[in-house]
């Protein structure tokens, strides 16, 4: 290794994250380790430091003729790598000295024997994530294009790391992680002081830090070079893998992937532990990493006291996910089954009220458009349409992101030199295709004040949530819910996959209190923000649904991407100031009484 890293067994705590690592690093058939946590939890750290515990591997004859055994390797494949640079390509060089056409390995090439390190992995590109899952799943790298056919065996231990403040990670590629960890950044003030004292003596002479661990990090290597050779010879009795499967069962685990890994994690815990036989232990030991990102909770009725949970369709869980989070955001009281009909009250009594329910009516009509533009600047809604101003490329929706299929100007010089006869220069460039993969988010503000109670307007509003799901369910494209009342911001639903199915979720939700738009919005500005900062060419569409009975100033809010102002108040007179919000706000304004859109944009 040419790089130096802080040594695996230096880091202080994080027990389980060493565990699950260790277990991967003996089979790397459990498939991977993803681990999930804030920043400054020694992720990274942890990560690096596995590759000099990973015994040499065969080198590759073909490739590396003058040795048979090589040190693993650790590559870090970066959030914006292309396909080229991870599944390889032509070597350029050669092709214009020789005219010859030959492969150049890329990062997967690169990895095999070692680790492949993926930093925020829940910011991949989906069209990265699709090779990856072929590749993790077939352990041989198939390439069909710019004119040849290789392949070659590429065998990695795929490490992943994300902060779930940052969004999920796609289903199908956690559920190809065997192993989860989630991790905490809390420590005790010994402990920070220790931490900080370890890295300081690193930083400034890092030759003389890792010798004091030397030792230590021979046994790791040893243990699990012995781990490795006994493997194969450990034996798990028919009544502990009947064990793992009713745990399955109980945890409600899709599919039978679970029982696969959590079975080679124990035989993989029994080999680090120098015994020929799977015991109980070893299935306890790892079972919170299996189960962490597979774990399905056991569905509660409506009338529960508990705050409604967002649903697990998508495996999404009840994370802060970039958005503050009030202290007292968990309910204590008890919840009424159902809000009464409309009931007389003065504006002043709304506040007073204690929180209460109601179900989500049988449906309502959004005059909105199906899926979103493809380039923002290029379109703008208006009245309920996609209007496309000329000159701009159409774009078709696939999977939740919008493709166009223009040429880029990038030039394709791969394609040149071969439609060139490999003559240089070439008489004519070739152009790579424009692929645009743009994730699509729905943010929606939902009003949970006491005031939307009357007259159903709440129960509207989550049927018009359901309206603005269901589409974005067929696109696989992505949904948060932010809830603002009880003079709080909560949020309801974390960016994720919008689900297949919100009724139950939303039946559960309550209202009651003031309505904090002003802070829900700033809120709401500040998220959005930083997605975008984060990702450039994610589009956005939010929608706030409110029956607009504030008193906030909302001048100088600017919400990025489309903003559609949803008026719920069913008075023929409005109480409310939804068109005057609507208008601050540069928002497309409609109103659930009429179920037609009036253009406001300024």
């Amino acid at each position: 290794m040419t790089d130096q890293y802080f040594p695996f067994s230096a880091v202080a705590g994080q027990d389980q994250f060493k565990l699950a690592l260790m277990l991967a690093a003996v089979n790397p058939a459990i498939g991977g380790v993803v681990i999930s946590g804030p920043r400054g939890c020694a992720k990274s750290t942890l990560a690096r430091g596995l590759a000099d515990l990973l015994p040499p591997h065969k080198a590759d004859a073909k490739r590396k003729d003058d040795q048979s055994l090589l040190d693993a390797e650790f590559v870090t494949l970066p959030l914006g790598a292309s396909e080229e640079m991870l599944l390889g390509t032509l070597d350029l060089q050669q092709v214009l000295n020789e005219k010859k056409i030959a492969f150049s390995p890329g990062l997967l090439s690169k990895a095999d024997g070692g680790v492949l390190y993926v930093d925020e992995v829940n910011l991949l590109p989906d069209n990265l994530v699709d090779l990856l899952l072929d590749v993790s799943a077939s352990g041989v790298n198939r390439i069909e294009r710019d004119g040849i056919s290789h392949s070659h065996r590429t065998e990695f231990l795929l490490i992943g790391t994300m902060n779930p403040d940052e969004g999920e990670l796609r289903p199908q590629l956690h559920d190809r992680f065997g192993l989860s960890v989630e991790l905490t950044n809390q420590y005790t003030a010994a402990q920070r002081v220790e931490i900080v004292r370890s890295r300081e003596q690193f930083d400034r002479n890092a030759d003389s830090f890792c010798q004091q661990y030397e030792a230590s990090q021979a046994e790791l290597i040893a243990a699990i070079q012995q781990a490795r050779n006994i493997l194969h010879s450990v034996d798990c009795s028919d009544a502990l893998r009947l064990e793992i499967a009713e745990r399955c069962n109980a945890a409600r685990v899709d599919g039978l992937r679970g029982d696969i890994v959590w079975y080679r994690a124990a035989i993989a815990h029994a080999a680090l532990e120098q015994r020929q036989q799977v015991e109980i232990v070893d299935i306890e030991a790892v079972e919170e990493l299996v189960l962490a990102h597979r774990r399905h909770a056991t569905p509660q009725p409506p009338s529960s006291p508990q705050p409604p949970q967002p649903p697990q369709n998508d495996r999404g869980n009840d994370r802060d996910n970039g958005f503050k989070r009030p202290d007292d955001s968990q309910r204590k009281q008890q919840m009424p089954q159902e809000a009464p009909q409309e009931q007389h009250r003065s504006s002043s009594d709304w506040g007073s009220m204690e929180p209460q329910q109601q179900r989500t009516a049988a449906g309502v009509i959004l005059p909105l458009p199906v899926s979103m533009p493809e380039q923002q600047p290029a379109t703008k809604l208006l009245k309920g349409k996609v209007e496309e101003l000329a000159g701009k490329t159409k774009g078709s929706v696939s999977g939740g992101q919008h493709k166009g299929v223009t040429d880029s100007h990038k030039p394709d010089w791969f394609g040149t030199l071969l439609s060139n006869m490999g003559n240089w220069p070439p008489a004519q460039l070739r152009f790579k295709k424009r692929q645009q993969g743009q994730s699509v988010l729905h943010l929606i503000l939902l009003d949970t004040s006491a005031s939307t109670l009357a007259s159903d307007q709440f129960s509207n509003a989550k049927a018009a949530v359901i309206e603005i799901a269901r589409p974005a369910y067929l696109q696989r494209e992505q949904l948060a819910v932010l809830g603002f009342g009880n003079n709080k911001v909560e949020n309801l639903l974390p960016r994720i996959r919008a689900p297949k199915e919100l009724r139950g979720w939303l039946d559960s939700l309550p209202a009651g209190g003031g309505t904090p738009m002003g802070e829900a919005l700033q809120q709401a500005q500040s998220y959005l923000e930083q997605l975008q900062r984060k990702s450039s060419q994610l589009l956005i569409r939010t929608y706030i649904l409110t029956d607009g009975r504030s008193n906030a100033q909302l001048q100088g809010i600017d919400l990025p991407g489309e903003t559609v102002w949803i008026d719920t108040e069913v008075a023929a007179v409005k109480r409310g100031r939804g068109k005057q919000f609507a208008a601050q706000l540069n928002a497309e304004y409609i109103s659930l009484m009429t179920h037609t859109a009036q253009g406001v944009k300024a």
